[in-house]
């Protein structure tokens, strides 16, 4: 059976690495981007990421290029911006496309594990959410509207 563990991808600093490193964490999983009217949520991200480590929590970030061109930088210019503007101090990824032919393996999966509204499989928008069980499995799927704040009480029963 697929998990969440099977995938990898590469970093902004351009290394591979497999999401099995963070075995044994729940994950939240967002695509992300820079220029988007949901580009404040890095910061509520940011606080969950902080509030929950130390509890089994990995927010993983995936800047996304797909809606809008709200994500026309490349590497270094999104870790400058998040690392300057909201402090991120999460993992951040390279930029991937999330729907397509060519949409990255993990989004292929994690699309499949949980469908949108109306069944829909395909991501609608920047910071669409994963919530990720200590197991690898998929167990939520947020829409971009779904605040982190909001999503902080489901991470917060699924840790205990």
């Amino acid at each position: 059976m697929t998990t969440v563990y099977d995938f990898s991808a590469t970093t902004l600093d351009g290394k591979e690495q497999s999401l099995a490193d963070f075995r044994g964490q729940a994950m939240l999983i967002v695509n992300t981007a820079s220029k988007c009217g949901f580009t404040p949520q890095y910061a509520g991200l940011e606080k969950l990421s902080r509030d929950y480590a130390g509890k089994g929590l990995v927010v993983l970030g995936f800047p996304c290029d797909q809606f809008g061109h709200q994500e026309p930088g490349d590497a270094e210019e999104i870790k400058n911006f998040c690392s300057l503007t909201y402090d991120v101090s999460f993992p951040m990824f390279a930029k991937i496309e999330v729907n397509g032919a060519k949409a990255h393996p993990l989004y292929q999966w994690l699309k499949s594990e949980k469908s949108g509204l109306l069944g829909l499989e395909a991501i609608k928008w920047n910071f669409t959410k994963f919530l990720v069980d200590k197991d690898g499995k998929v167990v939520k799927r947020y829409a971009p509207t779904d605040t982190p704040e909001k999503i902080g009480k489901d991470i917060a029963k699924l840790l205990g």
